[in-house]
């Protein structure tokens, strides 16, 4: 893999993760690489346009943009920019680097006809995700949101200590905590949950490669039926969209809590409104929702019993951190020879390589 001169790399930041939070990671790389930038200013995503494009699931910035400023490059390390057949032409690219989870906004298939390899940075939110989600599951059982909505409609402090009495909850100790996948972000929920008291059960249809201490496994129907809060941590497929809906929140006990930090298309929004109006549920903890027709209100927002958040979940500064790390440890395999952690194409790989 040897390279005459430095290794060409572009980093394209976007509104979430910007430029500046690579450059600390390539600053590591010393004079190996002379590097190029460009930054998306909105939060706009251009019509799709090619087949390529209809093919991203989401992105931020213009296909056409951002091929114009990759040509003469060998790497490519976006975020949230759109990485299309039209993009990966434009190089010649030797390596794609996507500084999330899954790389929903870079043509794989493209990339992999073409031979370029396509790294990804798997479970750099875990932590920020799983701490939320901690929050959440400590909130909704003590009647945090409706208490402090109490206050905000009334307009003033609460007027009597006694007060309190209308917003009775439950402690740690006395819940069991239902996870609905046990990946990284499962993990991670897990491992903070059983410190403070929490009964932690679990369900996930592949078989984990490490479960925590003193979590147990169970089937998706055990879970629902055994757990005060369930919590979903599962990645969106084609094949789990709506995995939650009106069944499987009437199978959950009476006045549960429902936690959803992973995708939106695994709920049913509608079920999940009914069952929360129907006081089937006791509350939810939403941090991802469909988006709603441009100038409408979502609708799950009037709910009863509802704590939304937009999508704070990875939004940390270590998150961006360790995502800048990892994509541009990619480039340092690169000009060490040596196979990158994570590609998700390992088959453009030479015969013999291994890839993790």
């Amino acid at each position: 893999m040897s390279q005459p001169g430095p290794l060409r790399v572009l980093v394209i930041g976007d509104p979430y993760m910007p430029v500046s939070a690579y450059a600390e990671s390539l600053a590591g790389l010393d004079g190996a690489v002379t590097v190029a930038s460009m930054q998306i200013e909105g939060i706009a995503s251009a019509p799709p346009r090619t087949e390529s494009q209809r093919r991203l699931a989401e992105y931020v910035g213009d296909p056409a943009e951002v091929a114009r400023a990759v040509a003469g490059q060998d790497v490519l390390i976006v975020h949230g920019a759109p990485v299309s057949s039209e993009v990966l032409d434009a190089g010649p690219l030797r390596l794609v680097c996507c500084a999330r989870g899954g790389p929903v906004n870079v043509d794989v298939r493209a990339a992999t006809d073409r031979g370029i390899p396509v790294v990804s940075t798997p479970g750099k939110n875990a932590e920020a995700v799983a701490e939320l989600t901690i929050a959440f599951a400590l909130l909704l059982p003590r009647a945090v949101p409706r208490a402090a909505r109490y206050l905000l409609d009334r307009g003033r402090l609460a007027e009597s200590v006694f007060e309190g009495g209308e917003f009775f909850g439950r402690e740690a100790a006395s819940l069991t905590l239902g996870l609905a996948g046990l990946g990284r972000v499962g993990r991670a929920v897990a491992e903070r949950a059983r410190p403070l008291g929490f009964t932690v059960l679990a369900y996930d249809p592949l078989p984990p490669g490490a479960v925590p201490a003193g979590v147990g496994l169970v089937s998706m129907d055990a879970l629902l039926d055994r757990s005060d809060i369930v919590s979903l941590h599962a990645r969106a497929t084609p094949s789990n969209r709506h995995m939650f809906g009106a069944a499987q929140f009437a199978r959950m006990r009476p006045g549960a809590f429902f936690i959803n930090t992973a995708r939106e298309s695994l709920v049913d929004e509608a079920a999940l409104r009914a069952a929360l109006e129907q006081g089937t549920l006791g509350g939810a903890a939403l941090d991802v929702l469909e988006r709603p027709p441009p100038g409408t209100r979502h609708p799950l927002l009037d709910a009863p019993n509802l704590l939304a958040t937009p999508h704070i979940g990875g939004a940390t500064a270590e998150t961006l951190a360790r995502g800048a790390r990892r994509a541009v440890a990619a480039v340092a395999s690169l000009l060490a020879g040596a196979v990158p952690d994570n590609v998700v194409n390992p088959q453009v790989l030479p015969t013999g390589s291994t890839a993790s």
